[in-house]
């Protein structure tokens, strides 16, 4: 009997370890612990300059958790620390599990990336080009498409969506005159009304021409839900954070973790720390009915790292598979051909490091990656088997030249290549 007893304290304790993260000294995995703490020093400058309130910084090797450290403050005022287990906005890396969710459907069999994205949303059949515009009253004349807009069109950006207020000049104009919702803090938007109004405006250039950061994601949000048949917060929780333990991973927060919630800051004219407006700062805490797939999430740093480890596995953490390893080649690969993104190339949801990029940085080439308008940044190094993650909480930022240096202080701190 207490043999019984002490095998199954064994397994709730084993089955409780295997649901986070493993630490390990930076030394086991080939990283030196002294060159990381050069993070430490970098950091805090910018932090003691006013540049930025706080950061939170995240290294895994070789599936370990080597460094975990927040630096600053929550709360410049009170001088309230920042938590490294902070919930952060981490808006566009939404896009990641939006599109791990497209692809688990896919790997099910339930759609293909070529098909029309018309197929599903009825709304984006006979999509139309722009073709004049007019500044002076937003005004526009177009040309038919010369084919649809694809699944994989969305999951590139390639499709001739943008954005409203990062997006292009004729594209800011025009959504805006639609009143085209970018959907963070719209109590009203519901996700089909979003898609059917944007389905109406038109393209900024004919699919698959070239790449264009847009709402793509927010659309494959809504795809998620028509084939699968549930909202997509349910989707995401049963198919990807309840396997992995996300367990501080949200669209809206429930009361619970509202004091988990990073203070977001801004800037003044003068480039002063300000904190931002309340609109900003609250939405995650205040549920309406629009879930934005392209950055509506909240997340922790190591929650993250848990879905970004998964990624690296090939598909599992812990012995729960999410995607196969064949399809995270797939998301892996560059999809866009010539198109270039800078100096990068595109997967299917990610920014895939080039030769060049490699060149310029430190990473290695394939390295995949991508981030959030705040603040907040990720990339994944399948060569040296490295996840790194940097959160801030700042927009705008004239000093996002920090995520960069990031990327440097953690490859400087290698000690044996791969």
């Amino acid at each position: 009997m207490k043999k019984t007893i002490l095998l199954f304290f064994v397994f709730i304790s084993t089955l409780g370890f295997a649901q986070n993260l493993e630490k390990a000294l930076p030394e086991s995995v080939g990283m030196s612990s002294t060159r990381l703490k050069r993070i430490e020093t970098v950091v805090n400058d910018y932090i003691q300059k006013e540049r930025l309130a706080g950061a939170i910084a995240l290294v895994m090797r070789d599936g370990k958790l080597v460094y975990h450290e927040s630096f600053g403050y929550d709360d410049i005022n009170t001088k309230t620390k920042l938590s490294k287990d902070a919930i952060v906005r981490i808006a566009s890396q939404t896009k990641a599990i939006t599109s791990t969710a497209v692809m688990i459907l896919y790997e099910e069999g339930k759609i293909l990336l070529d098909e029309p994205i018309s197929k599903y949303i009825p709304a984006f059949k006979s999509p139309v080009v722009l073709d004049k515009f007019n500044e002076a009253d937003s005004s526009f004349t177009s040309i038919p498409a010369k084919r649809e807009i694809t699944i994989r069109d969305l999951l590139t950006h390639t499709s001739g969506i943008s954005y409203l207020g990062i997006g292009t000049k004729e594209a800011n104009a025009i959504y805006a005159k639609n009143k085209i919702s970018n959907g963070l803090g719209d109590p009203n938007l519901k996700l089909a009304d979003f898609a059917n109004n944007l389905a109406k405006m038109p393209l900024m250039h004919q699919p698959g021409e070239r790449f264009t950061y847009g709402l793509n994601t927010d659309i494959l949000g809504y795809l998620v839900e028509i084939v699968s048949g549930k909202p997509l917060d349910v989707f995401f929780q049963e198919r990807i954070f309840a396997p992995l333990n996300m367990t501080d991973t949200f669209f809206y927060l429930p009361e619970s973790k509202h004091n988990k919630l990073a203070t977001l800051y801004a800037e003044d004219q003068n480039r002063k720390l300000i904190k931002a407006p309340e609109s900003s700062q609250n939405y995650p805490r205040q549920k309406t009915g629009f879930m934005s797939g392209g950055g509506g999430l909240s997340s922790s740093a190591t929650d993250y790292a848990k879905f970004l480890q998964c990624l690296l596995n090939g598909g599992s953490l812990n012995g729960k598979d999410i995607l196969s390893p064949a399809i995270i080649r797939q998301m892996t690969t560059n999809q866009i051909g010539e198109v270039n993104v800078g100096i990068r190339k595109f997967g299917l949801g990610f920014a895939l490091a080039t030769s060049k990029e490699a060149a310029r940085l430190p990473v290695s080439e394939g390295n995949y990656e991508w981030g959030g308008i705040f603040g907040t940044s990720y990339w994944v190094d399948p060569k040296q088997n490295i996840v790194g993650i940097f959160l801030t909480q700042k927009y705008p930022n004239s000093y996002a030249d920090l995520g960069e240096k990031f990327k440097v202080l953690v490859y400087q701190s290698l000690t044996k290549l791969k």
